[in-house]
């Protein structure tokens, strides 16, 4: 990423719908997002599980779009919160011509600090596809370790490839870490 670009976190607009759909519908990048069977996303189904997703309370959610310099290139969520354990899970979705920028890593920082100094959570967690390597370094840049392997865990273009299962815990996690 470039010195003179800032990249912040904020709410999802109706002037970012198109870009998040093309994000989401993309089947090229598919198994890295989503662990159900690749298929055509229709626009209508797209909206349909945003307004769900908006609706549904017992889903605690909290979702941003990344945004650079003014422009949307994708979206950073926390999910699966366990309220009693304190942690969560972390997914993040570029676009191609934002990634290996240092956007990812900057958007991840973000919401790491936000999932600890806000949400008051203790563990933050993600799982990736082996073969992801970009991704795996974008997310050690942001202070996530990796915790272990589930071998042969998702079917991926055509075979079976390890998830990697990495996080962060808070006493690991220091803002300082994030400035540069």
């Amino acid at each position: 990423m470039s010195n003179s670009q800032t990249v912040t976190l904020r709410p999802r607009s109706e002037e970012d719908s198109e870009l998040l759909f093309e994000i989401a519908a993309d089947l090229s990048t598919w198994e890295e997002r989503n662990p159900s069977t690749p298929a055509p996303l229709s626009r209508g189904a797209f909206e349909a599980r945003l307004a769900q997703a908006d609706a549904d309370a017992a889903a605690k959610s909290v979702r941003f779009v990344i945004d650079v310099d003014g422009a949307a290139v994708g979206s950073v969520s926390l999910f699966e919160f366990d309220e009693l354990a304190r942690h969560a899970e972390v997914g993040i979705a570029l676009t191609a011509e934002a990634r290996g920028k240092g956007i990812g890593t900057a958007a991840l920082s973000q919401i790491v600090e936000f999932a600890f100094v806000r949400c008051n959570l203790r563990r933050v967690h993600l799982q990736v596809i082996a073969s992801n390597l970009g991704a795996i370094r974008a997310y050690e840049k942001s202070g996530f370790m990796i915790e272990g392997r589930q071998r042969q865990h998702a079917w991926v273009r055509g075979e079976y490839e390890d998830i990697v299962v990495m996080g962060i815990l808070r006493s690991e996690w220091a803002p300082s870490v994030f400035t540069g």
